[in-house]
């Protein structure tokens, strides 16, 4: 109880339940807004749902989507306790249940199938492919803002070690045994859930789904780069240790020496590499040109770090005097 409550109390526990919140309500619009309608059957749990539901229906059980997504949930739920790890297992749990609450919850602000006086919807469209309302009249621009939405909850979900529940469990599980990327294991879960749609939909919106399922990966990776991007950042200066000792003890990050020799004047210097991110890249390029420190210096881009990365910055800041 008293490690329950020591958890409630930190700062970490209340901004990750705010990101989770937030992500599952954008979560729920494009499912709402962009799925349901237009029933294209993207590679989700939810699409996967539909297909069964339609298939039980043709031979004459009826069980309801809602249904469905509950009972593949808690099994993929299960699976993420045993095979990844319980904080990712906890913080689905409660992605996992607010995803029904929030998608009646738009239903109630601002319903896609309202209809005016005349007896035509407000919001939606008839899709030309289906027949079948589409927000946005076309599946295309249907597919590409739902699979914007849903990237940008997903990747905003596996930067705090969550998910939106569902595929993400599977994507989770294919990245961790099987080291694909995360958007590359987004694809190949959703593309085989996405071919069950053969059994109730048209072939051209099978098509769309399975396209749409694999820019969902690509651009799940763009938003979870974009996320995590760091500056691998080299410096040859002979103030090396003034440049080390500012980016430890006012950044509060680590950083490497090596001993290099110059190819063209043969001279021996000491190379500073060290990850920071955008923000002190450019604290540590204003201390450098504020102080006039001659120094030669290279960044990169670096998508994924592993191991120790100090989030939180949590030590001491020294107020040792810069020379």
């Amino acid at each position: 109880m008293n490690k329950i409550l020591s958890i409630l109390a930190t700062k970490k526990f209340w901004i990750e339940l705010i990101i989770m919140t937030l992500g599952m309500m954008v979560t729920a619009a494009a499912v709402y807004y962009f799925l349901v309608p237009s029933k294209l059957i993207i590679g989700t749990i939810s699409g996967l749902s539909i297909v069964i539901a339609k298939i039980f229906e043709g031979i004459g059980i009826n069980i309801t989507v809602g249904t469905l997504v509950t009972i593949i949930n808690i099994i993929l739920l299960i699976l993420a306790f045993l095979l990844i790890n319980k904080e990712f297992g906890a913080k689905t749990v409660y992605t996992a249940l607010i995803l029904g609450p929030f998608i009646d919850l738009w239903n109630k602000i601002l319903p896609w199938d309202a209809k005016n006086a005349a007896g035509e919807y407000i919001l939606a469209h008839d899709n030309p492919i289906t027949g079948s309302p589409s927000v946005m009249g076309d599946p295309w621009l249907d597919l590409c803002c739902f699979v914007l939405l849903l990237s940008a909850a997903q990747a905003l979900m596996f930067s705090i070690n969550a998910s939106t529940g569902g595929l993400d469990i599977l994507a989770k599980i294919v990245n961790k045994y099987l080291h694909f990327d995360i958007g590359a294991s987004v694809s190949v879960a959703g593309a085989v859930i996405c071919c069950t749609a053969f059994a109730i939909n048209p072939f051209r919106m099978v098509v769309i789904g399975l396209i749409g399922t694999w820019i969902n990966g690509l651009v799940v990776d763009y938003f979870t780069a974009t996320l995590n991007n760091r500056k691998r950042v080299c410096i040859v200066s002979k103030e090396y240790d003034r440049l080390r000792r500012y980016i430890i003890d006012e950044l509060q990050r680590g950083c490497t020496l090596y001993e290099v020799t110059g190819g063209y004047s043969g001279e021996k210097s000491i190379e500073l590499e060290a990850l920071l991110s955008k923000d002190e890249f450019s604290k540590l390029l204003e201390y450098i040109n504020k102080n006039e420190i001659s120094a030669f210096t290279t960044a990169g881009n670096v998508s994924e770090v592993y191991g120790f990365w100090n989030k939180n910055k949590k030590k001491s800041k020294s107020h040792a005097e810069l020379r």
